[in-house]
């Protein structure tokens, strides 16, 4: 239960920082507000029938400092838990820790308008957990910024048999069979 957990934190709050950096001054980002998952990645230590199969949006607030806080919902063991996360501001633009300085995360702009990557990582039961989100402003899915999104986990290090496609729930609701 613990792992599950941990791994839906990990892959909400998970960023990738890009090779070439763009400026990541939050006054800049306009990161703030709802945003959608596109796609996502995960290390390879991180079995299948952890990665959430339904998202929910993210949604961002500047904090004061420059920390951000994301908040969202999921759906485990058919019971929906909404849960919120504060990325406090490390003085790097573009990057974050959670949970004192247990998991980094990472924001980058893509060069496609309104496209965002969050790259997270942490140590759990001493294995490094990676997990990449491709976010986007509207449920539209972009291909360019779905192989921009290939193309920087790919120079990162992940699978790309790994990155999936999750289905968009905008209202978390236990399914019926």
């Amino acid at each position: 239960m613990q792992t599950l957990f941990l791994t839906i934190m990990f892959s909400l709050i998970t960023t990738l920082q890009a090779q070439d950096p763009l400026s990541f001054a939050q006054e800049e980002q306009n990161i703030t507000g709802t945003w959608y998952v596109k796609a996502m990645v995960a290390s390879k230590n991180l079995p299948l029938e952890k990665r959430p199969k339904k998202v929910s949006p993210l949604t961002f607030t500047a904090l004061k400092g420059g920390s951000l806080e994301i908040s969202f919902t999921f759906l485990k063991k058919d019971q929906c838990h909404e849960n919120r996360i504060v990325m406090e501001s490390v003085g790097e633009p573009g990057k974050y820790s959670a949970e004192g300085d247990k998991k980094h995360i990472y924001l980058q702009e893509l060069p496609v308008k309104d496209h965002y990557i969050i790259l997270g990582e942490c140590q759990h039961d001493g294995r490094t957990l990676r997990v990449g989100k491709l976010l986007g402003r509207s449920l539209d899915v972009n291909a360019e910024a779905l192989e921009e999104f290939r193309k920087f986990t790919q120079q990162k290090g992940f699978q790309q048999e790994n990155i999936t496609t999750p289905a968009q729930m905008e209202n978390c609701t236990p399914e019926t069979e």
